[in-house]
Protein backbone atom coordinates (compact mmCIF):
# COMPACT_ATOMS: atom_id res chain seq x y z
CA UNK A 1 0.00 0.00 0.00
CA UNK A 2 1.41 3.37 -0.90
CA UNK A 3 1.40 6.07 2.02
CA UNK A 4 1.66 9.55 0.47
CA UNK A 5 2.88 12.12 2.38
CA UNK A 6 2.97 16.31 1.83
CA UNK A 7 4.58 19.27 2.91
CA UNK A 8 5.45 22.48 2.33
CA UNK A 9 2.24 23.86 4.02
CA UNK A 10 3.15 27.14 5.61
CA UNK A 11 2.37 30.91 6.58
CA UNK A 12 1.87 33.27 3.60
CA UNK A 13 1.18 36.39 2.69
CA UNK A 14 -1.70 37.33 0.30
CA UNK A 15 -0.27 37.34 -3.19
CA UNK A 16 2.81 34.95 -2.68
CA UNK A 17 3.42 31.30 -3.98
CA UNK A 18 3.73 28.43 -2.56
CA UNK A 19 5.09 24.77 -3.47
CA UNK A 20 3.39 21.52 -2.16
CA UNK A 21 5.03 18.41 -2.26
CA UNK A 22 3.28 15.35 -2.30
CA UNK A 23 5.71 11.87 -2.17
CA UNK A 24 5.70 8.34 -0.97
CA UNK A 25 9.03 5.75 -0.42
CA UNK A 26 6.82 3.16 -2.44
CA UNK A 27 8.29 2.94 -6.29
CA UNK A 28 5.19 1.95 -6.90
CA UNK A 29 3.76 5.70 -6.07
CA UNK A 30 5.16 6.22 -10.20
CA UNK A 31 2.36 3.86 -11.41
CA UNK A 32 -0.54 5.92 -9.73
CA UNK A 33 -2.34 9.18 -10.84
CA UNK A 34 -2.43 11.48 -8.24
CA UNK A 35 -4.63 14.19 -6.57
CA UNK A 36 -4.59 17.27 -4.47
CA UNK A 37 -7.81 18.30 -2.47
CA UNK A 38 -8.10 20.68 0.45
CA UNK A 39 -10.51 21.13 3.57
CA UNK A 40 -11.53 24.27 4.87
CA UNK A 41 -12.91 24.76 8.36
CA UNK A 42 -16.59 24.02 8.64
CA UNK A 43 -16.34 23.01 4.79
CA UNK A 44 -16.36 19.73 2.47
CA UNK A 45 -12.87 18.57 1.08
CA UNK A 46 -12.30 20.45 -2.55
CA UNK A 47 -10.63 18.85 -5.52
CA UNK A 48 -8.23 20.51 -6.95
CA UNK A 49 -6.08 18.96 -9.48
CA UNK A 50 -5.24 15.86 -11.30
CA UNK A 51 -2.18 13.96 -12.83
CA UNK A 52 -1.76 11.09 -14.27
CA UNK A 53 1.02 8.25 -13.46
CA UNK A 54 3.01 9.60 -16.46
CA UNK A 55 2.05 13.37 -15.76
CA UNK A 56 1.02 13.63 -19.21
CA UNK A 57 -2.57 14.36 -18.55
CA UNK A 58 -3.44 16.79 -16.21
CA UNK A 59 -6.84 18.23 -14.77
CA UNK A 60 -7.91 21.49 -12.52
CA UNK A 61 -10.85 22.72 -11.06
CA UNK A 62 -12.21 25.39 -12.16
CA UNK A 63 -11.63 27.04 -8.77
CA UNK A 64 -8.02 27.07 -8.99
CA UNK A 65 -7.46 26.69 -13.07
CA UNK A 66 -4.47 29.05 -14.03
CA UNK A 67 -3.30 29.93 -10.66
CA UNK A 68 -1.98 26.20 -9.64
CA UNK A 69 0.01 24.07 -11.33
CA UNK A 70 0.04 20.45 -10.48
CA UNK A 71 3.27 18.48 -11.91
CA UNK A 72 5.67 15.77 -11.10
CA UNK A 73 8.89 13.65 -11.03
CA UNK A 74 8.71 9.80 -11.10
CA UNK A 75 12.55 10.14 -10.51
CA UNK A 76 12.14 11.70 -6.93
CA UNK A 77 8.76 10.28 -6.78
CA UNK A 78 7.22 13.11 -6.20
CA UNK A 79 4.10 14.82 -7.42
CA UNK A 80 3.56 18.89 -6.32
CA UNK A 81 1.40 20.95 -6.30
CA UNK A 82 2.11 25.51 -7.19
CA UNK A 83 0.03 27.57 -6.22
CA UNK A 84 0.24 31.51 -6.75
CA UNK A 85 -1.71 34.32 -6.15
CA UNK A 86 -2.26 33.17 -2.92
CA UNK A 87 -5.76 34.35 -1.48
CA UNK A 88 -6.88 33.91 2.05
CA UNK A 89 -10.03 31.81 0.91
CA UNK A 90 -7.15 29.65 -0.32
CA UNK A 91 -6.29 28.68 3.83
CA UNK A 92 -6.91 25.10 4.27
CA UNK A 93 -5.58 21.68 4.82
CA UNK A 94 -4.56 20.13 1.34
CA UNK A 95 -4.28 16.77 1.22
CA UNK A 96 -2.85 14.79 -1.35
CA UNK A 97 -4.29 10.81 -2.36
CA UNK A 98 -3.56 8.42 -4.79
CA UNK A 99 -5.94 6.55 -7.11
CA UNK A 100 -6.91 3.01 -6.73
CA UNK A 101 -7.12 1.74 -9.37
CA UNK A 102 -4.66 3.12 -12.24
CA UNK A 103 -6.47 5.48 -14.55
CA UNK A 104 -9.45 5.48 -12.94
CA UNK A 105 -9.11 7.75 -10.34
CA UNK A 106 -11.20 6.53 -7.64
CA UNK A 107 -9.48 8.57 -4.77
CA UNK A 108 -11.43 7.29 -2.39
CA UNK A 109 -10.70 3.38 -3.04
CA UNK A 110 -6.74 4.80 -2.53
CA UNK A 111 -4.16 6.37 -0.60
CA UNK A 112 -4.64 9.71 1.26
CA UNK A 113 -1.91 11.84 3.15
CA UNK A 114 -1.95 13.36 6.57
CA UNK A 115 -2.32 16.70 5.18
CA UNK A 116 -0.21 20.03 5.31
CA UNK A 117 -1.77 23.18 7.12
CA UNK A 118 -1.73 26.56 4.49
CA UNK A 119 -2.72 29.35 6.04
CA UNK A 120 -2.78 32.86 4.03
CA UNK A 121 -2.43 35.68 5.70
CA UNK A 122 -4.45 39.15 4.38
Amino acid sequence: QVQPVESGGRLVQAGDSLTLSCTASERTFNNYGVGWFRQAPVKEREFLARISWSGISTYYADSVKGRFTISRDNAKNTVYLQMNSLKPEDTAVYYCATEGSRGQYNWYSGSWGQGTQVTVSS
